[in-house]
């Protein structure tokens, strides 16, 4: 359905572009647009590997795993459906290390792999679970200490202080996850 509103915005753009006579625009603004992104992934990159290597050492070198420990008891409130050894709050704990680095793309894979786990268990495969849910919305919302990827791009467009957007990032995530989470906390309450 995304793919269908986007593709209809574009198919617009393109045809106003060609009755309004600014073609030259729409070739420019292309190729702009593509060398723009290459710039922009050329710029990231370095960083999201740095902070993906980090995370995979600690996978690997078992912080994380403590890192789970120490939070299971608050994973295991906001999901009393999972048993206190579900496979998934391993991998929960794990999602919300990366995204409180503002590793989004390192984060991916531990929430597919929660998800995952989740799924195992989930008695209805066509529709999510109250875990799930929950998960998501702290995923979405999740609390961000270190808003990694919009350093990054606030460096590439040459601000004069990249890395004073982490007081208001931490701020908004810490709001939108507290409101999230009520919300699910309330509406798990009606059912």
């Amino acid at each position: 359905m995304v793919n269908k509103i986007w593709g209809a915005f574009i198919l617009v753009a393109i045809v106003f572009m060609f009755f309004t006579g600014n073609v030259e625009t729409l070739n420019n603004t292309l190729l702009k647009g593509g060398l723009d992104g290459i710039n922009l992934l050329m710029e990231m990159l370095p960083l999201l590997v740095l902070w993906s290597g980090i995370m995979q050492i600690a996978q690997d070198s078992g912080l994380l795993n403590k890192f789970s420990n120490l939070v299971k008891p608050v994973l295991t409130k906001l999901f009393p459906s999972l048993p206190k050894d579900h496979p998934a709050l391993g991998f929960i704990a794990s999602n919300i290390a990366a995204n409180a680095l503002g590793l989004g793309s390192a984060a991916t894979p531990f929430g597919l792999k929660a998800m995952e786990c989740m799924q195992i268990d989930n008695p209805q495969k066509d529709t999510a679970t109250d875990a799930m849910v929950t998960f998501l919305i702290l995923n979405t919302a999740g609390v961000t200490v270190i808003p990694t990827t919009v350093i990054a791009m606030r460096t590439m467009y040459h601000s004069a202080n990249p890395s004073e957007i982490i007081i208001t990032s931490l701020l908004a995530t810490i709001c939108s996850s507290i409101a999230g989470l009520t919300f699910d906390y309330i509406k798990r309450r009606k059912k």
